[in-house]
């Protein structure tokens, strides 16, 4: 996913609703409540510049949730995309410890009214799946249509292997940076402007 920092709204959540309307995700934002995507603001010390953008799971190419996942819950399909199997998930939590993003949540409460497409479960971890059921069927994650439909299109996903990509072309003409370079994750969010 490429995201353009300066055309992402501050003040907007349009990526943020359309996520917890698509996973069946409250919108409260409280100590115990799921959040996939969430908006925070930049500052650059320097200059005084802020910024507004999206953080959600950076689907790392090394991703630390995978390597700490005591029963391989945690894992990474081969297109990049990491997940976490709630069959396998015994809630010990050392993702969400791993994660430099705070990406991961983890479920206190009984769920019920839950999308048949986005299961979910009382005692797992979770997180942004990059609307996985949406990509299997060759459509674009929630967020990602939510921002194009308000005309923001701040945000674009694709391949980042296919070179013939839109996305593989954007990044390469332009300065794209991952969120914690220094960690060297190889993370599949990449952002511009930042």
């Amino acid at each position: 996913m490429l995201i353009d920092s300066t055309t992402c709204a501050s003040g907007c959540t349009d990526c943020v609703s359309a996520c917890n309307t698509e996973n069946g995700l409250s919108s409260a934002t409280g100590p115990t409540d799921a959040q996939w995507i969430r908006k925070i603001e930049i500052k650059e010390v320097r200059t005084g510049k802020t910024q507004s953008l999206p953080m959600m799971c950076q689907h790392c190419a090394e991703p630390p949730c995978v390597d700490v996942c005591p029963t391989g819950a945690s894992f990474k399909r081969a297109d990049g995309i990491v997940l976490v199997d709630k069959h396998s998930c015994i809630g010990c939590r050392y993702c969400v410890m791993a994660c430099p993003y705070k990406a991961r949540s983890f479920v206190h409460e009984p769920l019920d009214q839950q999308k048949p497409d986005v299961p979910r479960g009382k005692g797992t971890v979770e997180g942004c799946t990059l609307c996985v059921h949406k990509v299997d069927r060759g459509e674009s994650p929630a967020c990602v249509s939510a921002c194009a439909s308000a005309g923001h299109n701040a945000m674009l996903f694709g391949n980042l292997n296919d070179l013939d990509s839109e996305i593989a072309r954007r990044v390469a003409s332009l300065t794209a940076r991952q969120v914690r370079e220094d960690l060297n994750l190889d993370t599949g969010v990449r952002y511009v402007g930042i």
